[in-house]
């Protein structure tokens, strides 16, 4: 058992949402750690001394090309057999925002990609969660990051490409099935089919949305400060199954 579970805050040029993670994770009893994805590259850190991963919203590497594309091809290409190391050790990943999208060009959330917003605009805004998805063969799921959530809950957003598209029917529909479907807008912002804003894979471990939990660990954070956090638990569920499992 891990008693203070160490958090990878992977960061890059253009990150700016990383010493937020940071701190939520820091909330929730985690040791987190701020690493430019370079040092890996380099050879200068390793990242099986981490529990957990987390990739934070931003505008890495400036969007260039596509959100999140060049810092997802490090991870598929330079950065490839780390990161298959630590997914098959039973590790935990999060991908916020510029994170989802880097989780999805990376193929680590596959069946899926993040487009730009049917408003042709960036959009930033508070905005409802359905987590309890009550649709047709939905299987029960299995993300490790959302138990014990509340029925909805309240995030803000702040994206210009956060229109979740599906690979195709038979994607969608696997994704139900699996329970894999994690996060529905109530009131959907951007186009995402289905209104999904947040995906696992199949295990349960990796998980991306494009809502900012971090961005909701504590009531001072609410405009109004009338609604209790929305995001803490997210990180406490990540870091009490690294103590118990890790």
């Amino acid at each position: 058992m891990v008693k203070k579970p160490r958090v990878l805050i992977l960061r890059t040029a253009g990150t700016n949402c990383d010493n937020e993670t940071a701190f939520a994770f820091k909330l929730a009893g985690g040791e987190p750690e701020l690493v430019h994805v370079n040092e890996f590259i380099a050879g200068k850190k390793k990242m099986d001394k981490f529990h957990i991963m987390a990739i934070p919203g931003g505008f890495s590497y400036g969007d260039d090309i596509a959100s999140g594309k060049i810092l997802a091809n490090e991870l598929r290409f330079e950065l490839k057999k780390e990161v298959e190391k630590f997914i098959k050790s039973g590790k935990l990943i999060i991908g916020i925002c510029n994170g989802f999208q880097v989780l999805v060009k990376s193929g680590l959330l596959a069946g899926a990609t993040l487009t730009f917003n049917d408003s042709g605009k960036f959009q930033d805004q508070w905005v409802y969660l359905e987590t309890t998805i009550p649709t047709y063969e939905v299987g029960v799921s299995k993300c490790i990051w959302t138990k014990n959530l509340p029925g909805t809950i309240y995030l803000p957003i702040a994206h210009g490409e956060g229109k979740f598209v599906p690979k195709d029917k038979a994607t969608l529909k696997k994704l139900w099935a699996n329970g894999q479907v994690v996060l529905q807008y109530i009131d959907n912002p951007n186009g995402s089919v289905y209104d999904i804003a947040g995906i696992c894979d199949s295990t349960g471990r990796i998980f991306g949305l494009m809502p900012h939990p971090e961005r909701h660990v504590s009531i001072e954070q609410h405009p109004r400060r009338a609604l209790e956090p929305g995001g803490l638990q997210i990180f406490r569920n990540a870091i009490e199954y690294a103590k118990n499992n890790l």
